[in-house]
């Protein structure tokens, strides 16, 4: 069922205009009738029926509340080297759909992609549309936090996750040794391309940090963030 996020708990009805109701009435060509589920990024979701099409807004019925079932049982914060070109818009998406709860764009010594404040800010705006529209599409219960551009010392600073792992090139211990269903918040690190340097896999490591590995091949920047989520997902979710 098509699912939109809302920045409220709703009652009786809702009224949906701009771009929802836009994307309702013309992109999804969805008539009064029709069923849709509503979520208010808190793990309520609203099973809504549209009761009327205006052309300029789309008032929904709520029919019914329950909780938001396809939320993970553990937390998962992703600090991500900066990478080049749009390979972090990939990143966001597809860490979205797998239940990612919090990405944090990081500048490490190997960051290539250096943007200004000004940019960093910019180009936040669109990641956050990304996660939103990843987060509808594969029925999540929130939106995943994108946070402002960091540096790693201050990734380190704010980190209070159950778990820290850094996915290093150099090796470390398999994942599946380190972590299990008991586990409620965790950190992974992941470097831009070229990786990180010995020094800032240190400063993780005083700080908690454990090193860890995916097998012996060495994966792209934006491929890695997504098999280290897909593993921790499958090696901690307790949803039946």
């Amino acid at each position: 069922m098509q699912k939109l996020f809302i920045d409220y708990t709703p009652e009786n009805e809702i009224v949906l205009d701009g771009e929802q109701a836009r994307h309702i009435a013309k992109s999804l060509r969805m008539k009064s009738g029709d069923m849709l589920t509503v979520t208010d990024g808190n793990g309520s979701d609203f099973g809504c029926m549209i009761k009327e099409i205006t052309k300029d807004t789309v008032t929904l019925k709520v029919c019914y509340q329950q909780a938001c079932e396809s939320e993970p049982s553990c937390a998962v914060t992703l600090y991500q080297g900066v990478p080049k070109s749009d390979k972090l818009e990939d990143i966001i998406q597809k860490c979205t759909e797998l239940g990612i709860t919090r990405i944090a764009p990081v500048l490490t010594k190997r960051s290539v992609s250096r943007p200004d404040e000004k940019s960093a800010i910019k180009k936040n705006a669109r990641y956050k549309k990304i996660a939103l529209e990843a987060a509808q599409q594969s029925g999540r219960g929130i939106v995943p936090e994108i946070s402002p551009q960091l540096t790693l010392k201050q990734a380190i600073a704010e980190d209070k996750s159950e778990l820290k792992l850094v996915f290093y090139e150099g090796g470390g211990e398999p994942l599946r040794s380190v972590i299990n269903k008991a586990v409620r918040s965790v950190s992974i690190y992941i470097g831009p391309e070229g990786g990180f340097e010995k020094d800032e896999v240190e400063s993780v490591c005083e700080n908690g940090g454990i090193t860890v590995t995916l097998g012996k091949r060495i994966l792209r920047t934006q491929t890695a963030p997504v098999a280290a989520l897909t593993a921790i997902m499958l090696l901690t979710d307790n949803l039946e």
